[in-house]
């Protein structure tokens, strides 16, 4: 398990990677407690709780935006919340 400070740091990166690979607004993507971005073009989001939500913890974050855990897998084991027709983001990862 990486220390704190480099995981947040690296989940931080990463989603500031997927926010340039992905501009737009209509999906966030929450990696609690070290952030969220908004991306994916569609629908812009403006307030209360987003019609699009992906949310994962910070390992799974990093292991699918690196490309050591697929979409689909992290999918069926449970290890993502996803919520909304266009919260599937797996065309802007692996980055």
């Amino acid at each position: 398990m990486p220390e704190r400070s480099m995981l947040r740091d690296a989940v931080r990166e990463l989603l500031s990677a997927l926010a340039r690979r992905a501009p737009g607004r209509s999906v966030e993507v929450r990696i609690p407690p070290y952030g969220a971005v908004q991306v994916g073009e569609g629908p812009r989001h403006t307030r209360g709780t987003p019609p699009n939500v992906v949310e994962m913890d910070p390992i799974t974050w990093v292991r699918l935006a690196t490309g050591r855990m697929g979409w689909d897998e992290a999918v069926t084991q449970g290890r993502i919340s996803a919520s909304g027709n266009r919260a599937d983001i797996s065309a802007y990862i692996p980055m």
